[in-house]
């Protein structure tokens, strides 16, 4: 599916390249604990509004929280099938997942999704197109798996909407740019309706949020790691990355600092 990135753990081409699954995790269990993820999910679901006794599908379900959100709205009689090619992914997924709950898990690809035509009633796909090369692809075949009336909900960041304060503009600018090299389509976000409606699917709503950091911790991980990829293309001096670095330790310190980045959600629905 094309070159490795290595800035991209979640990129298809690159499982199995390290070891990171706990460090994955790890992103996963802390993007599950933010208010904005949360409040973005909360509107996703309650538009789709899984019924009881239908079949759902997670495509890159991750840890499985969604999968087994999904399974518990479709009891009883329904279940939830989450597509994960990440067997370290899997594996965290069906250890917590209680016996007796009706979601499950197995290996796929979002360009071959591995279910028939017209056999599932609702899809969801977060955070997932913004990894693949060729995400429009991804979005035929969610239109492909749904049933007439089936429902689909698209969640997925815009990292071009990173924003960092306070700090040199200049500077800031130069160290946010390195967000857009973390995905194979950073701009996932704003296409979503768009693939929707090609793939021939009928927009129903559209949500976004604002993932916030901590207004009093710098993330530093994060930070420094895009402080560090600004110096290496010659984007900042190390002067310059040091200054911005005590302006935001200042700014945490004092309960101003603002880091953020905003998700997009899009619901649809195939015509009968």
């Amino acid at each position: 599916m094309g070159a490795t990135r290595p800035t991209s753990q979640f990129h298809a081409p690159n499982i199995g390249a390290s070891s990171g699954v706990d460090r994955l995790v790890g992103a996963l269990d802390a993007q599950d604990a933010n208010d904005g993820v949360r409040r973005l999910r909360a509107w996703a679901h309650t538009a789709l509004d899984v019924r009881p006794g239908e079949r759902a599908l997670d495509i890159g379900s991750g840890t499985g929280s969604q999968t087994r959100h999904l399974a518990a709205a479709a009891a009883p009689g329904g279940a939830a099938l989450g597509i994960e090619p990440n067997p370290g992914l899997r594996a965290v997924a069906e250890q917590r997942t209680e016996p007796g709950d009706r979601a499950r898990f197995m290996d796929g690809d979002a360009l071959s999704l591995p279910v028939p035509d017209a056999s599932i009633d609702v899809v969801w796909c977060e955070r997932v197109l913004q990894h693949l090369l060729e995400p429009e692809k991804a979005v035929v075949e969610i239109a492909r798996v749904l049933r007439p009336g089936g429902r689909v909900a698209l969640l997925d960041t815009d990292w071009a909407t990173t924003i960092l304060h306070p700090g040199d503009p200049e500077t800031v600018a130069a160290v946010t740019s390195g967000a857009l090299s973390a995905a194979a389509d950073p701009y996932s976000g704003r296409k979503l309706v768009g693939r929707l409606a090609a793939a021939g699917l009928v927009v129903d709503d559209r949500g976004s949020q604002a993932l916030l950091q901590d207004h009093t911790t710098v993330a530093w991980p994060l930070i420094r790691m895009l402080g560090e990829s600004a110096v290496r293309r010659g984007l900042v001096t190390e002067v310059q990355r040091d200054l911005l670095y005590e302006d935001l330790t200042e700014a945490a310190a004092q309960g101003a600092l603002h880091m953020s980045v905003t998700m997009f959600g899009a619901v649809a629905h195939r015509p009968g």
